[in-house]
């Protein structure tokens, strides 16, 4: 009769199978140094058994942990899940991260740290001595704080730098965000729009200048003028209030505005609305991320979508690379954005009676 699923260790399949501990670990990690005719005679000892691989019994093959730690920002974070606004940032990367480990027999830890706190460098040594962990993944602002890359370097930890070009020194992954802005003012030119407008994204965040060069870069493509045009906001609510009435505020207002994130996004929307403004018959709005909330506005919003999970499911991957030696790419790694496209764009009003005058 089988033991009970819960009372197998990796002592009962080594005793099965007539292998060393360090064996049955090998083999539970899918490590290239295992026969295969040792390998079919371990995973047969397993199945018999119901053995569950335990991380403890992954590390006994080397010097990993088989633990990925991921940070992010503790205040925009906690923020966003206060407000419960709809932002599904941290379950998009949880989602592709933990997944991909799965994969690889891998665990992925979850951490907050204030990349402005005096104290991060203190914060992130005592993670790393508490979890031992084998990489570990950078979000915007993080990616490129140098507090934090000079403390992973100085342990040598393989780390992936999301929303970064790699000046850190890890593993660089972007999502392009430059390309992205090209493809939803692109988007609005082909509407007939002459006038878009763009709102800004914290200047703390490198992708926040990547959108705003895109941005730039298609309007100078189409010949357009940027002038009076860009508005300044940090991804709030708030900042996307303020930003969307001084572009609106305008005697010869845009006709579309791309705002860098989905919560700013909306606030253009409210905005419009106040104003009598229809959209998308007088203003067409594209946002960033594509979170849950640009489905259920009304109208929908057309936003270019993020890819989270995919970035941070690639993110996973290189560190693992890293730690077992094998090459890694000369160039940061780009994940493709794509626009969504929903109810909130649409053909350029005529403006040329409002402009004459």
């Amino acid at each position: 009769m089988a033991r009970r699923r819960q009372s197998v260790t990796i002592k009962h399949v080594a005793a099965d199978a007539g292998v060393s501990l360090q064996t049955v670990s090998r083999v539970i990690n899918n490590e290239a140094n295992v026969r295969p005719q040792m390998k079919e005679r371990v995973q047969a000892s397993i199945d018999k058994l119901g053995y569950i691989p335990s991380i403890a019994a992954q590390r006994m093959s080397g010097s990993r942990s088989y633990l990925i730690l991921a940070l992010n920002d503790r205040e925009r974070t906690i923020e966003d899940w206060r407000s419960r606004q709809g932002s599904d940032w941290v379950d998009q990367m949880l989602y592709g991260g933990m997944l991909k480990c799965a994969e690889y027999g891998y665990r992925l830890i979850f951490e907050l740290v204030d990349t402005h706190n005096d104290h991060v460098e203190r914060e992130l040594q005592a993670a790393i001595a508490a979890l031992q962990p084998d990489g570990v993944i950078l979000t915007p602002p993080h990616s490129d704080n140098p507090l934090i890359t000079g403390v992973l370097r100085e342990h040598n930890i393989p780390f992936a730098q999301i929303g970064s070009e790699g000046a850190g020194g890890g593993i660089p992954l972007i999502m392009g965000d430059e390309g992205a802005a090209h493809l939803a003012t692109n988007h609005l030119v082909r509407l007939g729009h002459k006038k878009i407008g763009f709102i800004t994204g914290s200047a703390e965040y490198l992708l926040s200048k990547w959108r705003e060069d895109g941005w730039r870069g298609a309007m100078d493509n189409a010949g357009l003028p940027t002038d009076g045009l860009c508005a300044e906001g940090n991804f709030t609510f708030k900042s996307g209030l303020e930003a969307a009435r001084k572009l609106l505020d305008q005697p010869a207002r845009p006709t579309a505005i791309i705002a860098s994130n989905d919560q700013m996004a909306l606030a253009v929307l409210k905005v419009a609305k106040e104003l009598g403004l229809g959209v998308p018959a007088d203003l067409s709005i594209i946002s960033f991320d594509n979170t849950p909330a640009t489905r259920f506005a009304q109208p929908p919003i057309t936003a270019i979508d993020q890819p989270i999970a995919a970035t941070s499911s690639r993110a996973v991957e290189l560190i693992i690379s890293a730690k077992r030696g094998e090459d890694l790419p000369d160039a940061p790694t780009v994940i493709p954005a794509e626009l969504i496209e929903r109810d909130s764009t649409g053909p350029a009003a005529d403006r040329s009676a409002a402009n004459s005058n």
